[in-house]
């Protein structure tokens, strides 16, 4: 549930270096003196290992004393055992209920490390309900004294786990060796496996009994009982679930990093009386609770259970099992997966652990039931995170990654293992969307939870609802020599702008922004970044996306600001690469110093929400956070940034996106009100930007009727009468009119009155088309409207749209594909089909809206329209002209006033 969220220790740290160098080692097969400490230097000047050292505070030169007291063992150690001509021998006893055939006692045999064959093997075992990497694979060979020399010796892969603390041989120790031999049961017959202490030398075998191997599943049995069955239904209300009984021996959890987390959700569960607990567990739950008052437990208690009842339903819809129990083919179908591809061209190396390979669909071996039109109709997209097994469910998960690339012919992805070794195997690509589950929610939850400083006046703000509070005198907060700059920037605002910047100038806590569509949104943040930065004031800006927070970069690079862009490269917008540390790494940041140098730089920070886990927030802070989409993002999620500023400023729109919720319970029991709709409770921290600068007045009036109670106001007189430009449009409707005259009974007026720009709002009645849904596999999907579109387009196309101002909206992923299979033609490139997410933030001339949805007895419009912010996101995408196929029980819409 609760991802350990402490910083480590040098010891740790120390133990994590000593593997690393061994690793590398092992794949130079090199382990010369010379080449370890050449290693052990690389990997003190890497990315990785700075960022840790910088954490804890820790000099290289430091981890380098400790770290080089190792280097003498491993070299000692692969003399021995594996660089010998005559390796050193162990001795190994396998238990008598050991399948190996022919052994019916216990025997004793004699086993030789061969070769170390793999480095942090990715195996899940979905028979044991376990998955991991192992240190190191090795190949051994175990030659039986009894046997007699005559025999050859059998040669076996073994999992190598590697220890750098003290030498035990502890049960804990060797019982995590036994969980790799199971584990590795999926792929070899690992009946032992090896303990190496890396500080010694020492190389102890482990061979686990049934009763070992049973004891320990049945523990994992346990907890995942617990964990899978954290929610429990009482009075149709679901309530949180009894761990096991908190440990009376405090000594044992002395060290434990989830000691917070225990007495928390020990104090979450409804009814839990502290008179029923011992002393010990009384005492502990005081020591880490007692600063908490009941609003704030209840708080935790509340977002705890939705996040449990959400992570149900990520499961259930996205959960890893479908990788082993699905056919490619049935997963295809649910756009989760392609199947059948194997990798083509070489392996590249992109960055360290980060290996690019790309796959093409086999022909050698054609498979029913598998996607034929293309990969780029798959589902997956660029971005997707996925998980790569082989196409019979042998080996399964053996590399996880993103997807960089899709074309119909190709998939070019990152992956964190180099596949070559597989060339000739069959693959699957899964979405692994539910991977990261909501262990960032309940870390923000839990810290939220601490007894500090900045977590008490979060609690004040974000739980108690304490009014914000705001300085009188702008003047006391605008430096002098700034305030030249400032007015010269502020020059280009429109008012409602100025009164945002003045409001967050003024602010001592907090500040609400609401961009209403088409306002200028990310024009507002910038100029706000820009105001702040000439200030001299830090800011830490954020969104829950790669694409919001770069928007805001491109246009903060034209006025020369300077920022440092935190985030994978390959999710960074080609522009912003340049700013990222990955990049300024590459010019030669080799110490810690320069490290610090580089975090301290620049005044503006960006990255996204879940970005914060970065070494540059264990030290600094910032004046001001600002997050965009902030009403898009569930609050445990915009929490996370908000730790490390003194003030924030929320931007979003409650009457567009919500947080996306799967779970139903969860979503009426609050999950989808974000932070921005809980603090804007206070009208004091909330400024409204209503002037925009997209829509015409005929489609803004539309929003305004649904949603804004007519104040969003059109910017000037231009934008208030722009029309679509159709130079092609008396051509194509007398074509329309010649074709009618031939076919008598025939009536095209109303597409000849839909292509006309001066019906920027045109709702097409469809109830008397036989045009009703279907429910695939893949979801819900109307085909007759897909192929009314496919029409219209043609014809709007015909008469001069350019397909790149054209954007097609629908709410359900099947929809999209039926409609973009009917757009292949090349007439159609630049028309962007995608759902009401997607286009979030974004506009087109000419937005053509499906509901997919018929006209239906029971009414049945499907949760997704039912919505009427999407609907309102959908509506505000148009600048010109905007076209929707609704079902009956919307055409009550046309009625609205226009």
């Amino acid at each position: 549930m609760f991802k350990t969220f402490d910083g480590g220790s040098k010891q740790m740290l120390n133990g994590t270096i000593v593997h690393e160098v061994f690793q590398r080692a092992a794949r130079a097969k090199d382990f010369s003196l010379e080449t370890l400490t050449k290693m052990a230097d690389q990997a003190l000047c890497s990315p990785q290992y700075l960022g840790d050292m910088y954490t804890l505070g820790v000099s290289q030169e430091e981890m380098k004393q400790e770290l080089h007291d190792y280097l003498p063992s491993l070299e000692h150690w692969a003399k021995q055992y594996l660089s010998s001509s005559t390796p050193k021998a162990i001795n190994l006893k396998i238990p008598s209920n050991s399948k190996a055939p022919g052994r019916c006692r216990d025997s004793a045999t004699v086993v030789t490390v061969a070769e170390l064959a793999d480095i942090e093997e990715n195996v899940w075992s979905p028979r044991f309900g376990l998955k991991g990497k192992i240190d190191v694979t090795a190949r051994v060979r175990i030659q039986n004294p009894g046997s007699g020399s005559y025999r050859r010796p059998e040669e076996k892969t073994i999992p190598l786990e590697l220890k750098t603390g003290k030498e035990s041989n502890s049960i804990e120790h060797r019982s995590q060796v036994i969980l790799y031999t199971l584990m590795s049961l999926e792929r070899y017959n690992s009946e032992a496996g090896l303990l190496l202490y890396l500080k010694t030398g020492n190389l102890h075998p482990v061979v686990a009994s049934h009763m070992d191997r049973r004891e320990l599943l049945k523990l994992r049995n346990t907890l995942v009982h617990h964990i899978h069955n954290c929610v429990k239904k009482e009075a149709k209300r679901s309530r949180l679930s009894r761990l096991p009984d908190i440990l009376t021996d405090r000594q044992t959890c002395q060290y434990c990093p989830q000691q917070r987390n225990c007495a928390l959700y020990e104090r979450a569960l409804d009814g839990s009386s502290a008179d029923d607990l011992e002393d010990v567990v009384r005492d502990f739950l005081q020591q880490e609770t007692g600063h908490l008052i009941p609003p704030h437990l209840s708080y935790f208690s509340q977002w705890l259970l939705l996040c449990c009842l959400e992570a149900g339903s990520m499961e259930a819809r996205n959960g890893r099992k479908r990788v082993w129990l699905e056919k490619p083919e049935e997963s295809e179908k649910n756009g989760s997966c392609v199947g059948n591809v194997q990798l083509s061209g070489p392996v590249t190396v992109r960055s360290e652990g980060v290996f690019l390979h790309s796959f093409q669909r086999s022909n050698a071996v054609p498979q029913k039931g598998l996607v034929s039109s293309g990969l780029v109709s798959s589902g997956l997209a660029s971005g997707d995170r996925i998980v790569v097994s082989d196409q019979e469910g042998r080996l399964v998960g053996l590399a996880t990654g993103y997807l960089c690339e899709v074309s119909r012919t190709s998939i070019n992805c990152t992956l964190d293992r180099d596949l070559s070794k597989f060339s000739g195997v069959l693959f699957r690509l899964d979405s692994d969307e539910g991977v990261m589950g909501l262990s960032t929610h309940l870390t923000n939850l839990s810290k939220l939870m601490e007894n500090s400083q900045g977590s008490d006046r979060l609690r004040e703000l974000v739980v108690d609802l304490r009014p914000p509070e705001f300085i009188s005198n702008l003047s006391s907060v605008l430096p002098r020599e700034a305030k030249d700059t400032v007015a010269n920037i502020l020059k280009g605002l429109n008012k409602p702008q100025k009164q945002a910047m003045k409001k967050v100038l003024l602010s001592k806590d907090y500040t609400l922004i609401v961009g209403m569509p088409g306002t200028g949104k990310t024009t507002t943040i910038c100029t706000l970044v820009r105001i702040l930065h000439a200030c001299g004031l830090s800011v830490l800006l954020t969104s829950y996306t790669h694409s919001a927070v770069d928007n805001i970069l491109l246009k903060l690079k034209r006025f020369r600001v300077g920022f440092l862009r935190l985030g994978q490269g390959q999710k960074v917008h080609p522009d912003i690469l340049p700013y990222t540390e990955e990049s300024a790494r590459k010019k030669g940041v080799k110490s810690l110093s320069e490290l610090e140098q580089l975090y301290n730089k620049e005044l503006v920070v960006a990255t996204t929400c879940m970005g914060i886990k970065h070494p540059i927030f264990t030290r600094r802070r910032f004046d001001f956070c600002i997050i965009d989409e902030a009403s898009q993002i569930s609050q445990p999620i915009c929490l996370g940034p908000l730790f490390y500023a003194k003030r924030f400023v929320l931007v979003g729109d409650h009457q567009q996106l919500p947080p996306i919720v799967q779970n139903q319970e969860a979503r009426s029991l609050g999950m989808d009100e974000s932070l921005f709709k809980r603090l804007e409770l206070h009208d004091e921290a909330v400024v409204q930007l209503t002037v925009q600068y997209r829509m015409n007045r005929q489609i803004m009036s539309l929003s305004n009727s649904l949603m804004y109670e007519g104040r969003l106001e059109c910017g000037s007189e231009r934008t208030a009468t722009s029309l679509l430009t159709l130079p092609f449009l008396l051509s194509v409707q007398s074509e329309l009119s010649a074709y009618a005259d031939t076919h008598p009974g025939l009536d095209l007026a109303w597409i000849q009155d839909m292509l006309l720009p001066s019906r920027p709002v045109c709702f097409l009645d469809c109830s008397m088309v036989p045009a009703l849904e279907s429910v695939e596999q893949g979801g819900v999907s109307n085909h007759t409207e897909a192929a009314l579109i496919h029409r219209l387009l043609s014809l709007l196309i015909k008469a001069g749209c350019k397909p790149c101002d054209i954007g097609v909206i629908a709410p359900y992923r099947q929809q999209l594909k039926s409609i973009s299979a009917l757009l292949l033609s090349s007439a159609f490139t630049g028309v962007e089909v995608n759902t009401v997410d997607r286009y979030q933030g974004r506009d087109k001339s000419l937005i053509v809206f499906s509901f997919v949805r018929s006209t239906s007895e029971d009414g049945n419009l499907g949760e997704l329209l039912k919505d009427w912010r999407r609907l309102n996101v959908a509506i505000t995408r148009a600048k010109h002209k905007l076209l929707m196929l609704p079902p009956a029980a919307h055409m009550a819409l046309q009625s609205m006033s226009l």
